[in-house]
C-alpha cells in the first residue's frame, strides 16, 4: 500500500473539548532545500509544505491553534471566544489537504484565537510569521510585510516578557528575529541595536551559527550605508 504524504491526526479542540481530525504532513515527505535569513523554510516539493498544517482549526467552535498553546484560559477568555469567534462560525471543516488560500484562512484564525485568548507574545509571533511566509510564497510584498511587523513587534514583547524561558527558543533567536525582522521591514535603526545585542553575546554563546549570522547582517547593512 503506498504511503502518502498527508495523515489525519486526531485532536480535541483546546476550547470546547470536540474532538476532530486535522492533516498533517509525515517528515520524510518534507525535505528542504534552502532557509530564508528569518528561518523560512524552502521544500523540495512545494506541494508537500508543512505550513500550511501548523494552525488546528476546530469545525464546531472556529477556535483555532497550534500545537504551542497553553491548554490554560484565563477568567473570561472562554466568553470572549464564544461571542469574537464562534458566534460568527458557520461550522466547517479545514482538515484535509489545504490549498495556501485555506492556509491563510488558518493561520488568521489561529492570530485571532491567540489574541482573543491572550496567548504568549513568543506562539503569537510564530503564526504571524508563518503568514508572512506564506504571503512570501505569493509574492504578495504589501502582506508579507504587514505580518512581517506584527511578528517583530510582538517578538519585542516576547523578549522584554522573557516568554523563551521553557521553550525550544534561546534568548538570542528570539534576539535574532526581531534583528532580522527589523530589517526586512526596513527598521534599519532597531536591526542595529538587536544586531549589536547578539554580537555582543558571543563569548557567553552556545549558538555559533547564529552570531555568524548576525555578524553577515551586520556587514551587509554596514555596506548598505
Amino acid at each position: 500500500m503506498e504511503v502518502t504524504p498527508f495523515y489525519d491526526k486526531k485532536i480535541v479542540c483546546l476550547n470546547c473539548k470536540e474532538s476532530f481530525t486535522t492533516t498533517r504532513v509525515r517528515s520524510r515527505f518534507a525535505r528542504v532545500a534552502a532557509t530564508d535569513s528569518d528561518f523560512k523554510p524552502n521544500y523540495v516539493d512545494s506541494d508537500v509544505n508543512p505550513l500550511f498544517y501548523n494552525i488546528a482549526v476546530c469545525p464546531s467552535c472556529g477556535f483555532s491553534f497550534t500545537d504551542d498553546f497553553a491548554p490554560y484560559f484565563a477568567p473570561g477568555a472562554k466568553e470572549q471566544i464564544a461571542s469574537v469567534i464562534t458566534a460568527g462560525w458557520k461550522p466547517h471543516s479545514l482538515g484535509g489537504e489545504r490549498t495556501i488560500e485555506d492556509a491563510i484562512a488558518a493561520y488568521k484564525l489561529g492570530y485571532l484565537s491567540a489574541m482573543v485568548k491572550k496567548e504568549k507574545s513568543l506562539t503569537t509571533a510564530g503564526i504571524t510569521l508563518r503568514t508572512a511566509w506564506l504571503y512570501r510564497i505569493l509574492e504578495n510584498e504589501e502582506e508579507e510585510q504587514r505580518f512581517l511587523t506584527l511578528a517583530r513587534n510582538l517578538y519585542e514583547e516576547a523578549y522584554s516578557a522573557d516568554d523563551h524561558v521553557g521553550t525550544q527558543m534561546s534568548e538570542l533567536r528570539v534576539l535574532y528575529m526581531v534583528a532580522e525582522l527589523s530589517w526586512r521591514v526596513g527598521d534599519r535603526e532597531k536591526a542595529v541595536l538587536y544586531f549589536s545585542k547578539i554580537i555582543e553575546a558571543q563569548r557567553t554563546s552556545t549558538e555559533p551559527q547564529l552570531i555568524e549570522m548576525a555578524k553577515e547582517r551586520w556587514r551587509e547593512i554596514r555596506e548598505e550605508k
